[in-house]
């Protein structure tokens, strides 16, 4: 080119439309709280609970956030504040207000988005608050606007008010029970997103709500067994018409009493057909077989199922201490079942079954335990701290065979022989649900009679090692017994309180968008 101005005029040109024509990157924010509360416990859970992350440690919950991950790739990531609990007793009204100010304010501090990825679990009570996560969606978006798009992910035991599903513009949640998708399910809340954002569709033309009036425990309906199975199976195939962007059944959380505790359907999409047809099918299968659920496993009461693990010879036998199960917002001090094994002559002679109790928090024998250490003797209270009401603190007399410091629940565990009973007590309550749980104790589960955890039907480690099981209705804050409760608030009719009820409405409920509310 013959003038060198011209040439740099037009090469500065083709610079700028390049640069014109680069993709901005959508910006979306990360927050969420998540626990189940049970309102039938004493216990209260308090701020430290939630071990809450903030920033980029956020990302490390995420399997599918690392750095180099396509997701991390396609947009702007601003991780405020995420908070996850071990299900417990109801959340204190302080620690609540705390997690959703510090919240707030680091949305506030980030704005603007074009996206939420919304992480809870759905079952949280707050002390003086109802649907606690549809108050906080709606702080939420009085920070980030409504023309933000919001995408929750749930557990299907979590609890979806109208409230919401307002102000979640996707949906969606677990399709097993036990949850051995949780991963697959966030990441497909998450995907489903940023596509909406990179296609530019945004929000949901329809979001079908569809209330159901069941209230059942998880224990009757594992996607395990049938009809739980066929009824899950059903979703994706409603998922996959053309139109529809998600679909999801949630069973809802059996142990608080509030007008939100029910199953509910909801579908997201784009077609108002398949959107209302899908959200109505879902509706009415999980209704006509809402008397075929019963429990996942062998369910006794305490006396008949451990006759039946004494008469065994498959090891180990397991017993679900199902009452107060701490992975469903049991106290997990309750001691009657401890005590009541503690009583039998088998777990005390020579040639005895052997028993490892798995676990009652006992912070007054753990400080006694680290001052004799491994190998001396312990006499001291452990458990009803908290929930006393069936059974008083057990005095827990016996050697100390192992302590470990460090759990990022129990902070210390402390391990006591009694006879041929080995008790796993805790500074804090803790879940035992893996093998190496027991073995980094110095414990052999595989060779051991009888294994008796706080939980109510098996995760998947415990339940592949088990050689049988028995879940026990044993007394608790969440007793399996719903009837025995005795739930005031929630809607009624409804099933299985009100068996023969009529047969609810179950059209489909079109939510407005978050944009579009008064």
């Amino acid at each position: 080119m013959r003038n060198p101005l011209l040439f740099l005029f037009l090469f500065a040109i083709l610079i700028g439309c390049e640069k014109n024509t680069e993709k901005k990157l959508p910006r979306i924010a990360i927050a969420g709280l998540g626990i189940e509360s049970s309102t039938f416990s004493p216990a209260l859970t308090h701020e430290e609970a939630f071990h809450p992350k903030i920033g980029d440690s956020i990302f490390n919950r995420y399997p599918f956030m690392e750095a180099d991950s396509s997701l991390r790739q396609r947009a702007e990531w601003v991780p405020t504040l995420v908070g996850k609990s071990l299900p417990g007793g109801t959340v204190t009204r302080e620690a609540y207000e705390s997690l959703v100010e510090k919240t707030l304010s680091m949305l506030e501090e980030n704005l603007p988005y074009d996206g939420l990825f919304f992480d809870i679990h759905g079952a949280m009570s707050v002390v003086g608050l109802d649907d606690p996560e549809g108050d906080l969606i709606k702080r939420i978006r009085e920070v980030v606007g409504t023309d933000v798009l919001i995408s929750t992910s749930m557990d299907l035991h979590g609890n979806v008010s109208k409230r919401l599903a307002q102000h979640s513009d996707l949906i969606t949640c677990y399709r097993m029970a036990p949850h051995e998708d949780a991963t697959e399910s966030r990441k497909r809340a998450v995907e489903n997103l940023v596509s909406r954002l990179e296609n530019g569709k945004g929000k949901p033309k329809y979001k079908a709500w569809v209330p159901v009036p069941i209230l059942l425990p998880g224990e009757k309906t594992s996607t395990r067994v049938e009809p739980g199975k066929s009824l899950y199976d059903k979703v994706p195939e409603v998922e996959q018409k053309e139109g529809v962007i998600d679909a999801a059944i949630w069973i809802g959380y059996a142990w608080a009493d509030e007008p939100r505790n029910h199953a509910v359907v909801m579908v997201t999409g784009d077609d108002k057909e398949q959107v209302t047809k899908g959200a109505e099918k879902l509706a009415n299968s999980f209704w006509d077989v809402r008397e075929e659920f019963e429990f996942v496993a062998p369910t006794k009461s305490y006396e008949e199922a451990l006759e039946t693990a004494l008469a065994s010879d498959k090891k180990p036998f397991m017993l679900s201490d199902m009452g107060d199960n701490p992975t469903a917002g049991g106290a997990g001090d309750v001691t009657w079942t401890l005590t009541e094994l503690l009583k039998r002559e088998e777990f005390h002679k020579t040639d005895g079954k052997s028993l490892i109790y798995a676990s009652i928090p006992g912070p007054k024998l753990v400080e006694e335990a680290i001052k004799v250490g491994v190998g001396g003797e312990v006499s001291a209270p452990v458990g009803a701290e908290i929930d006393d009401r069936y059974a008083p603190p057990l005095q827990l007399i016996g050697e100390v065979t192992a302590i470990k410091q460090g759990d990022v629940h129990a902070e210390t565990e402390v391990v006591v022989k009694v006879g041929n009973a080995h008790v796993i007590v805790t500074k804090k309550r803790k879940p035992y649900h893996r093998k190496s749980d027991f073995i980094n104790l110095g414990l052999t589960p595989s060779e051991t009679d009888i294994i008796v955890v706080k939980i109510g039907y098996l995760v998947p480690e415990l339940y592949n090692m088990r050689g049988d099981w028995i879940m026990m209705l044993t007394p608790g804050g969440v007793d399996q017994d719903l009837e025995r409760l005795g739930h005031k608030r929630i809607i009624r009719p409804m099933f299985p309180y009100d068996k023969d009820m009529e047969r609810p409405d179950l059209s489909a409920r079109l939510i407005e968008a978050s944009d579009k509310l008064d």
